[in-house]
């Protein structure tokens, strides 16, 4: 077996670890943002793109959330360019260089949104659009980190798949991605919870089969296993997380303030969420991998002649 790395590959992966770096980041921000709203702190700052005029506001009451996070989004902005520079001036796969840029794009976009949701008070759909992006750009991040990775530059000439697997991996990323919205839909206007319930439930199904197909299937490479591995375990934490939201929120609805064991579930949910998003498209990214691997490897097998 080959385990070396092709040329042109392993000098685009010089920018791997700083990719990681910035889905680290951009994980954090989910989070910051996800504490904002659970501490229903969005307008504790009125203006933008300053806090009460200023860089550095009195750190007190949900100011601290709200200024916080756009702290650490300005900090992931910048992380972004350099990525999107570096990308861009490293890597020889067009199709990489242009996610680079698009990831520029939609963290300078993101930012738009996050300043229109302060100036025109919350907005219901732009709110929910602004969590939408961030789940978005965090998956573009995550696929330039795993894209430029030795997991996925590795050869593996005797792997091998079929579409079933491409498709079933690709359906349940596209799941995922629309119960977040839900989920986002049901945190920013307090609507019904059956649409995230039923969303949750063909989820589950699909990523499930997900999991089944995968270790069913033989000599396929280690980042799909545990690509599905870690998907199952999220999955199974996200709904022992939703559960508990729900109940918590029931036990506490006549509270005036959000109460902290509402604040932190919710946030490990919406944290969780986006990780399994993240694993979901690692495992559509190697899915496909496997697959174009697979035809490769059945054309480099001479054909067998035919006696007379």
């Amino acid at each position: 077996m080959n385990h070396s790395l092709p040329t042109s590959i392993g000098s685009a992966g010089s920018y791997h670890y700083f990719a990681v770096v910035t889905a680290c980041f951009t994980f954090l921000l989910i989070v910051a943002g996800a504490l904002v709203t659970g501490n229903e702190a969005g307008l504790s700052v009125p203006d933008w793109p300053l806090s009460y005029g200023s860089l550095n506001p009195p750190w007190e009451g949900n100011i601290r959330y709200e200024h916080g996070h756009r702290l650490v989004a300005a900090f992931v902005g910048l992380l972004t360019i350099a990525l999107a520079v570096w990308v861009w001036k490293k890597e020889t796969r067009g199709p990489v260089r242009k996610l680079g840029w698009i990831a520029l794009g939609v963290v300078v976009a993101q930012g738009i949104l996050g300043g229109i949701t302060v100036l025109w008070y919350l907005p219901a759909p732009i709110s929910v659009l602004h969590a939408c992006l961030a789940q978005t750009f965090f998956c573009l991040v995550v696929s330039l980190a795993w894209l430029s990775s030795p997991a996925w530059t590795r050869q593996r000439r005797e792997a091998s798949s079929s579409l079933p697997l491409n498709r079933l991996a690709m359906a349940t990323a596209g799941a995922i991605y629309l119960q977040l919205l839900l989920g986002a839909i049901f945190r920013h206007t307090q609507s019904g919870i059956l649409p995230h319930l039923l969303g949750a439930l063909l989820v589950t199904v699909l990523a499930v089969c997900l999991v089944a197909r995968v270790f069913q299937s033989q000599r396929l490479p280690s980042g799909l296993t545990v690509a599905a591995t870690s998907l199952g375990i999220l999955l199974a934490l996200q709904l022992l997380l939703g559960l508990a939201s729900w109940l918590l929120r029931l036990a506490t609805a006549d509270a005036v303030q959000p109460q902290f064991p509402v604040v932190a579930v919710t946030t490990a949910h919406v944290a969780v969420g986006a990780l399994i998003l993240a694993a979901s498209v690692i495992l559509a990214l190697q899915s496909f991998r496997v697959r174009s691997e697979g035809r490769r490897a059945e054309s480099r097998v001479p054909a067998t002649p035919v006696n007379p």
